[in-house]
C-alpha cells in the first residue's frame, strides 16, 4: 500500500470498447463536419480574417481532411509541427511512448490508450490553426458552441428566472433552506453536463426544457451522491475561520447551456454565504469541440447583457461585475490541455496543483475532468473514488459528471450489476451520473 492508501499496484490503462466506437465512428465524423463547416463559413471567416487568409483556410481543411484520412487508415501520431509552448511536451510525451512500445514504433489510432488519442486529436487541430498565422484566434467549433447556447435559450431564461428568485430571498433563508437550495443547484450543474458536443459528434445537442422541471424525475439515477459530506466540508471551513467564507473552484468542462449551470452554483455559493470567491478553470484552446475557454466565456455573459429578458440580462451584468470586482475570476492554465492525468500534475505543473490547494473545495465538471481524475483505468466500480484518484489530493473536491465513458469508482458494490440490467449502456449513455467527494487527504 502506498502513500494516502492508495495501491501500488494499479490496475491498466484503460481501454474501452467506446475507445473503438469513438476512433472507428466520432473522430471520422467529427472531423469531416469541422472541414464542410469551414468551408460553409469561407465567406464569414475571410470578411472577419481579410481575403488574404483564404490559402490558409484551404490549408487547414486540407490537415483535417488529411488527419481523418490517418485515422480511418490506423497510421501512425505524428508529432505536431507548430511552435507553441506546448508542442515540445506532446512530442516529448509521443517520443516516450514510442520509446516504451513493443515495437518501437509510435502509437497508431487504433491501438493508443483512449484518453491520451483524444487529446492529442484536439491538440493536432489546434496545431493546424497555429500554423495558419492569418487565421490566429479561429475557434474550429465557435459556431457550434454558439448555436448549443442558442438552442437552448428557453432553458436558461427559466433556469435564470428561477435563480432571481431564489438569490432574492436567500439571505434571510434558515441553514436548512440554504443546504435545500445548494443541493438543487449542485444537481442542475450536474445535469447541465449532459449537453456535450463532443459526444453527439458537434452536432446539435442543447437544453430544451427547463432542467428544474427534471430533477426529481433524475434524482434516483445519481449513482453516488455526496452532497452532504461537499457541504459539510464548506460549512468546516467556515468554522475554522470563524464563520468566514473562503474560496471555492470550479474546473469547467462545456460551453452553452453547461457553462450558465455552473455559474448559477457560483453565484448560489456567493449568495448563500458559502464562499467569498469562485475562480473559474477553463481551457487555453479549443478543446473537446465544447469546452470553454476565455472567449467563450466572455461572449456568454456579453450575448446575456444583451437579451430582451430581465432575468438573463440580469444575471449577464452582475456576472460581469463579479469579474471586474474580483469575487469571480476565469482562469486558463496551460496543464488542462496537456496529456496528462490529474496524478502528474504536482510534476508536471506544480504551480497550478499548488494554487488549487488554496481552495476550500474543488468542483471538476464533467466527463473528461473525471476520466483525468482516476487515470482512465479499468477500476472495479466499487472501488472507492478516493482510492481512484491515486494521490492526487490538492484540496477537498467533488466530481459532477454525468456517466458518457467507461470508467467509474465509487459505487456501492453490486449497484453496477443492478444498473446494467436496466440499461445495457449505462456507463455511455448520459443517463446516469455521479457525485463523488473525497476529503483533503494532505498530512
Amino acid at each position: 500500500m502506498g502513500t494516502d492508501g492508495v495501491p501500488e499496484s494499479l490496475s491498466p490503462k484503460y481501454e474501452s470498447s467506446f475507445a473503438y466506437y469513438t476512433v472507428h465512428s466520432r473522430l471520422p465524423v467529427i472531423l469531416a463536419q469541422t472541414a464542410d463547416n469551414l468551408c460553409r463559413r469561407k465567406n464569414d471567416i475571410l470578411k472577419k480574417y481579410g481575403q488574404d487568409a483564404a490559402d490558409e483556410l484551404k490549408f487547414i481543411i486540407g490537415k483535417i481532411s488529411k488527419l481523418r484520412y490517418e485515422v480511418q487508415t490506423n497510421k501512425p501520431m505524428l508529432p505536431l509541427e507548430g511552435d507553441g509552448p506546448d508542442v515540445a511536451v506532446w512530442n516529448d510525451e509521443l517520443a516516450a511512448q514510442t520509446a516504451a512500445s513493443e515495437n518501437g514504433e509510435p502509437p497508431k489510432w487504433y491501438t493508443a490508450t483512449w484518453l491520451y488519442l483524444e487529446c492529442y486529436f484536439y491538440r493536432a487541430l489546434n496545431d493546424f490553426v497555429r500554423l495558419a498565422p492569418k487565421l490566429a484566434g479561429l475557434d474550429l467549433f465557435g459556431d457550434q458552441k454558439r448555436t448549443a447556447y442558442n438552442n437552448s435559450y428557453h432553458a436558461v431564461e427559466s433556469l435564470l428566472t428561477y435563480l432571481m428568485e431564489v438569490t432574492t430571498g436567500l439571505q434571510k433563508g434558515t441553514e436548512k433552506d440554504i443546504d435545500e437550495i445548494f443541493s438543487e443547484f449542485l444537481q442542475v450543474a450536474l445535469w447541465g453536463n449532459k449537453c456535450d458536443l463532443s459526444i453527439s459528434s458537434g452536432s446539435e445537442n442543447s437544453q430544451k426544457q427547463c432542467v428544474l422541471e427534471q430533477l426529481s424525475h433524475l434524482k434516483p439515477n445519481i449513482l453516488a451522491d455526496d452532497t452532504a459530506e461537499t457541504l459539510s466540508t464548506l460549512r468546516s471551513a467556515m468554522t475554522a475561520r470563524s464563520g468566514d467564507a473562503g474560496r471555492v473552484d470550479i474546473v469547467l468542462d462545456n460551453a452553452g447551456f453547461e457553462l450558465v449551470t455552473d455559474l448559477c452554483l457560483a453565484e448560489i455559493l456567493l449568495a448563500a454565504g458559502l464562499a467569498s470567491c469562485v475562480h473559474l478553470h477553463g481551457k487555453a484552446m479549443p478543446w473537446f469541440i465544447s469546452d470553454v475557454t476565455k472567449g467563450d466565456f466572455d461572449w456568454t455573459l456579453d450575448t446575456m447583457c444583451a437579451t430582451n429578458n430581465l432575468a438573463v440580462s440580469h444575471f449577464g451584468s452582475k456576472w460581469k461585475w463579479r469579474m471586474q470586482e474580483g469575487s469571480w475570476m476565469f482562469k486558463a492554465h496551460s496543464f488542462w490541455t496537456l496529456p496528462y492525468d490529474f496524478s502528474q500534475m504536482r510534476d508536471r505543473a506544480l504551480d497550478l496543483y499548488q494554487d488549487l490547494g488554496q481552495a476550500d473545495l474543488l468542483f471538476f465538471k464533467g466527463d473528461l475532468n473525471y476520466r483525468k481524475l482516476v487515470g482512465d483505468r479499468n477500476w472495479d466500480p466499487a472501488t472507492p473514488f478516493c482510492v481512484s484518484l491515486r494521490g492526487f489530493h490538492p484540496a477537498p473536491l467533488c466530481s459532477l459528471r454525468a456517466l458518457k465513458a467507461d470508467t467509474v469508482a465509487g459505487l456501492k458494490p453490486g449497484l453496477a450489476e443492478e444498473v446494467s440490467k436496466k440499461e445495457e449502456k449505462w456507463q455511455v449513455s448520459g443517463n446516469w451520473a455521479t457525485i463523488s467527494f473525497c476529503r483533503d487527504l494532505r498530512p
